[in-house]
């Protein structure tokens, strides 16, 4: 990751974009496989499918995993915004949606299905987990690390795009347009900020590992707003519909409901970091 994010800008991480893809497609492929093995013999565990939890705790494991799936499949959202940056808009958001939807219907969501059908509800939010019990791997060990590979170079893939849009307006502070990209004078401060936000990033992520929890905590505050609240509120600000027609009150319900759904959400998820936080420590081994 220190070596990938000092790639320049945003245009130069197409071909990591690309390569990115072909990465979620195989080992989205790779764990769908070794879910409907595992399922099928007999080293799989009993399947369980009930919900062993009391109402409070349904109430808020509802909001929380609401989150969660919001920040998994709402990733779709940056081919939606990249897709109304050049005419004809209403065209290329319908092949930005179709795009989004067939990717997230090829890897997540497959991976969603094929992994609660064999393992029930002790599916563990990193799904690797359940292809070890007790340290010992109930899939051959090359396969394992093969599916980790992947997944660890996807995620650092994936973590460059959404870094960069932060890179680029935090550095226009001490850049240098004049100046190449590559001149001393530009490359000395973007790999001191770069190299500074990788580690604390990295630092951070080992302290407190709590993966599900964080993607809940992201979805509450990010993915449900920039999914579902303010697309409703930029549409009736911008096309301004009749406040008499449906179209403006759907578009305000939809607002309404959904940051009602972040709020409860942002609720669960603090109070599931605090559950589990009672079993954790810094910098556990996982």
């Amino acid at each position: 990751m220190l070596i990938l994010a000092q790639i320049p800008s945003f245009h130069s991480l197409r071909y990591i974009n690309l390569i990115s893809l072909f990465l979620c497609l195989t080992y989205s492929a790779c764990v769908t496989a070794g879910s409907i093995y595992l399922g099928n013999s007999s080293k799989a565990p009993k399947k369980d499918y009930s919900l062993n939890c009391n109402t409070v705790s349904l109430f808020f494991g509802f909001f929380n995993a609401t989150a969660i799936i919001a920040t998994t499949y709402g990733n779709g959202i940056i081919p939606e915004i990249e897709a109304t940056l050049a005419p004809p808009v209403k065209g290329k958001m319908f092949k930005g949606l179709c795009v989004r939807y067939a990717v997230v219907t090829v890897t997540f969501f497959r991976v969603a299905i094929s992994g609660y059908w064999a393992f029930g509800n002790i599916a563990d939010s990193l799904i690797l987990s359940n292809f070890l019990e007790d340290d010992k791997p109930l899939l051959p060990k090359w396969f394992i690390l093969m599916t980790t590979i992947f997944i660890c170079l996807q995620l650092s893939a994936a973590a460059l795009v959404y870094l960069q849009p932060t890179n680029e307006v935090v550095e226009q502070i001490f850049s240098d347009p004049t100046s190449n990209q590559f001149s001393v004078r530009n490359v000395i401060p973007r790999v001191m900020f770069r190299s500074a936000t990788i580690v604390i990033a990295t630092t951070v992520a080992a302290m407190l590992p709590f993966f599900g929890d964080i993607n809940s905590l992201i979805g509450a505050f990010g993915f449900m707003p920039l999914d579902f609240v303010l697309p409703m509120l930029f549409f009736n600000a911008t096309f301004k519909p009749s406040k008499c027609g449906p179209i403006f009150w759907l578009n305000n319900i939809i607002a309404l409901v959904f940051s009602t759904f972040a709020a409860i959400a942002a609720i669960a998820a603090v109070r599931q970091i605090t559950i589990d936080a009672k079993t954790y420590q810094l910098f556990a081994n996982l």
